[in-house]
């Protein structure tokens, strides 16, 4: 799979398949019927070979024989005003319709088989991939940051009912689908049991709920974090099966209040937050030659801040962080890695 390509996993139908049809066909009816009107309106320019007289019926057999190209001779133009009509109007209106039908077999046909195929093909590789569930500002942000981070974009799948959303991220080479995220053959379309983390900012915090719920259903054992802007659906969203909550409000209060106490803290904070400031926070397991060693001590080179061992949260202040045990996840600031080495 190739990053720089756009893969969609399914197109949405603006119309019905049924309609869309309904369209072309009253399409090429109509230019049928204008030409069939101009036929019969310049009727004495043309000859029939058999008895003599144009009919109605001779006038529709004719149109019918000329568009189609299959021209048996024995009805023909015969003035030139009826050899122009044929040649300015009939062939534009004969190459229209051949591209009317052209056109619908491809889409019914080879275009959904293709994308069919391509969909299929895209599916067996999604595994530990990156599902991000809404594609507002929340989720154009996330999704930007983690190809900063290193992430390759085709393993970022997009799911937003956008296409205007969608098409921003096609930019970006990540797989996208647009369709309804609370659905469970959405998510089972994408492999969300085999993702390797799930992001969900559907832009109101109800709609972000079930999402979460639907996911934690599909998929109990993959971590889940979602954004939720009131205070009192944080607990919502951790009862629904969220591993992390993000509250962007509580966030900026964060550094406004950092702020007052120092110039610097709102800007380090944010620094933190990003890849592209000169450290990040990284989350990681700890190495088997790390056992043993204090958190002050980290092969990494970082500076270790908090370890996290049988679901508790032990500060590098604390006796516990002073010998590193397998299994510990160890929260620490790293050097941001240049763009180039990374």
């Amino acid at each position: 799979m190739l990053a720089s390509q756009f893969r969609p996993l399914r197109r949405q139908v603006k119309i019905p398949v049924w309609g869309d049809v309904g369209l072309r066909t009253g399409l090429a009816l109509g230019l049928l019927l204008m030409v069939i009107l101009i036929h019969w309106w310049d009727r004495a320019g043309l000859v029939d070979n058999v008895d003599g007289e144009i009919s109605f019926l001779d006038v529709v057999y004719f149109t019918m024989i000329s568009v189609t190209t299959t021209g048996f001779g024995d009805i023909a133009p015969v003035s030139d005003r009826a050899r122009l009509i044929e040649a300015v109007i009939v062939t534009p209106v004969r190459i229209a319709i051949l591209f009317i039908f052209v056109g619908a077999a491809y889409d019914f046909v080879i275009k959904r088989s293709w994308e069919k195929w391509r969909m299929a093909r895209i599916q067996e590789q999604l595994t530990e991939h990156v599902v991000v569930l809404g594609y507002g500002v929340s989720g154009s942000q996330s999704v930007g940051e983690l190809i900063e981070r290193g992430i390759d974009p085709a393993r970022i799948v997009v799911i937003d009912p956008s296409e205007d959303r969608l098409a921003e991220a096609e930019k970006l080479g990540v797989n996208v689908m647009a369709a309804d995220a609370t659905r469970d053959e959405t998510l089972k379309a994408v492999r969300i049991g085999n993702a390797q983390s799930v992001l969900v900012s559907a832009g109101r915090d109800d709609t972000s709920i079930l999402i979460v719920l639907t996911v934690r259903h599909l998929a109990p054992k993959v971590p889940i974090s979602v954004v939720v802007r009131a205070d009192d659906n944080e607990v919502l969203a951790r009862q629904a099966g969220a591993d992390n909550v993000i509250n962007p409000v509580r966030f900026t209060g964060l550094l406004l209040a950092g702020s007052v106490k120092g110039a610097h803290i709102a800007d380090y904070l944010a620094d933190l937050a990003s890849v592209g400031g000169r450290v990040q926070l990284v989350e990681r397991v700890v190495s088997a030659e790390e056992c043993g060693c204090p958190i002050t001590d980290l092969k990494s080179g970082g500076q270790g801040l908090r370890v996290y061992r049988n679901g508790r949260a032990i500060g590098f202040w604390e006796e516990e962080c002073q010998t590193l045990q397998p299994g510990d996840v160890v929260v620490e600031i790293v050097p941001t890695i240049g763009r180039e080495e990374r």
